[in-house]
């Protein structure tokens, strides 16, 4: 087994055994993407020299005998929706390709702290606004399983350089699923922790009450170390919850004794593709083989769920994208070529005496900033923009926001009277394996309907974990989803463990040409 084949864990063990070093491993994987990013594209900045000078600095402290933090060297790609000082956080977005923060996200700064190594800054859909990862203002990124399908989204390309060994750990962000559909498409495994549980300082919102930062890695036990690198509460994210933070790779090896396990009604229905309902219930028979008793659970307010999704999610967005006006930074249109076009339309309208049409021309600053928005977001980020506005506009609040905020309730009451009966609920991340790149572009409903199951964790606000567990006849990647009340990471991270003890649908790799 080569270094780029192992898991995190697997690799800190190695270096912590003298049998490799930080500046070999991070070596190994810049060589790979190197080799294989040009047709997976997970990666928009590459640390280079950068990420081994940093590997060079823990592998000199560990052999003068000094402390070295909990990722031990580990390189760690982030999504570039996190500030990173002095790098560009592009959001994936023309809006913002050339901006460069003065500061680093919370995260970034506990990565650092524990010793982990900035491999590089991965690909988006803009704004996180998407599940395919097709979105970005950068070019698609590929499935390494199959490199003419999408990797998912809008953690693409932090799903996809697990899944192409060009990364052993990455932070990727959820918002509806964000984490868990493209840790499902890439065959690894992701976590979107507790609302709170994670600092979001740093990271360019897209629905504020939904956002959470988390870790994708092959294993259980990589996500156990990375979160316990990157939780906790920060002062800086009013969100932040002041709740301890266990250890949580101290216990992820302890099994969990008379496991209830919930299988919602809801999620084994006509829209599930049968090879994927298969595989689930497959993994089901695992637990349940470990002595776990499962049971049959309604979640009956979950089939609103995307409905009210997209209507609380694109109100955030439209209020907190409203910053982006071409004036203070970001993208700006072309100022000298519209003013030039202003100044002859108005010319024009004055010679033809035209004062209505003189009345209704807009000022050079409303143009500005009219252009500088339609030409810096795409078609997805002005679609869901647009969304939101009408959402919130007066005569519309009542009727759909305010009444998606009651439906969000009603969500997470449905959990809060099924975890009395269960300690997890269980069941599939997406209602089909990855699809063709290309396929749903033309069709947001279609894609909309790929978070069907993971957007009601999202507004319960719960943790919720997606691991592999199977492959179809194609050689596509399915995902089992394990939901746990709020804080409880610790025991969700142990069960699934279970089932990676049993199984060896994590030690599964793609063949890259």
């Amino acid at each position: 087994m080569t270094l780029i084949q192992m898991t995190a864990t697997e690799l800190k063990a190695a270096i912590e055994q003298g049998q490799t070093s930080c500046v070999e491993i991070t070596r190994a994987y810049l060589d790979e993407i190197g080799r294989v990013d040009a047709r997976v594209n997970a990666y928009l900045w590459k640390g280079g020299q950068s990420a081994l000078d940093a590997a060079q600095a823990v592998d000199e402290r560990r052999t003068r005998g000094q402390d070295v933090g909990l990722l031990a060297g580990l390189p760690v790609a982030i999504k570039d929706l996190l500030c990173t000082r002095g790098l560009r956080t592009t959001c994936a977005s023309r809006m913002l390709a050339e901006f460069v923060p003065p500061y680093d996200a919370t995260v970034v700064q506990r990565i650092a702290q524990a010793d982990g190594v900035l491999l590089g800054k991965t690909n988006l859909d803009e704004f996180a606004m998407g599940g395919s990862t097709e979105n970005s203002a950068f070019g698609v990124t590929r499935n390494p399983w199959d490199l003419d399908r999408v990797a998912g989204g809008s953690s693409g390309g932090a799903a996809a350089c697990v899944a192409a060994s060009t990364a052993p750990l990455s932070i990727g962000t959820d918002t509806g699923g964000s984490i868990r559909q493209p840790a499902a498409f890439c065959g690894v495994s992701g976590l979107k922790p507790t609302y709170g549980r994670v600092s979001r300082y740093g990271l360019v919102a897209f629905a504020s009450s939904l956002d959470q930062i988390g870790p994708l890695g092959w294993s259980v036990a990589d996500l156990a170390l990375l979160l316990e690198a990157i939780a906790g509460h920060d002062a800086a994210d009013a969100t932040s919850a002041d709740v301890p933070v266990p250890a949580y790779t101290r216990t992820v090896n302890e099994s969990l004794k008379g496991l209830k396990l919930g299988v919602p009604r809801e999620h084994f229905d006509d829209g599930l593709d049968p090879a994927v309902a298969k595989l689930v219930q497959a993994a089901i028979d695992v637990y349940r083989q470990q002595g776990a008793e499962i049971r049959e659970i309604s979640l009956p307010h979950s089939r609103y769920a995307i409905a009210a999704y997209y209507i609380i999610a694109p109100s955030e967005a439209s209020s907190n994208l409203a910053r982006y006006d071409g004036a203070h930074y970001g993208y700006r249109t072309d100022e000298v070529k519209m003013m030039e076009e202003w100044e002859s339309e108005r010319k024009a309208l004055e010679k033809a005496g035209d004062d209505a049409g003189l009345n209704a021309l807009d000022s050079p600053l409303v143009r500005m900033y009219r252009r500088s928005r339609a030409e810096g977001f795409g078609a997805e980020v002005k679609r869901r923009i647009m969304l939101g506005t009408y959402a919130l506009s007066a005569g519309y609040y009542d009727a759909y926001y305010l009444k998606a905020l009651k439906v969000r309730r009603l969500i997470r009451d449905d959990y809060d009277r099924a975890f009395q009966e269960v300690d997890f609920i269980v069941g599939p991340v997406t209602p089909s394996p990855a699809f063709a790149v290309g396929a749903m572009i033309d069709d947001p409903l279609s894609l909309y309907l790929q978070d069907l199951f993971t957007v009601s964790a999202n507004l319960a606000g719960i943790a919720s974990l997606a691991i592999p567990c199977g492959l179809t006849e194609q050689g596509l990647p399915v995902g089992l989803q394990l939901q746990a009340p709020p804080f409880q990471e610790e025991r969700l991270l142990r069960a699934g463990h279970m089932y990676q003890v049993e199984t060896d649908w994590h030690r599964q790799r793609p063949q890259l040409p």
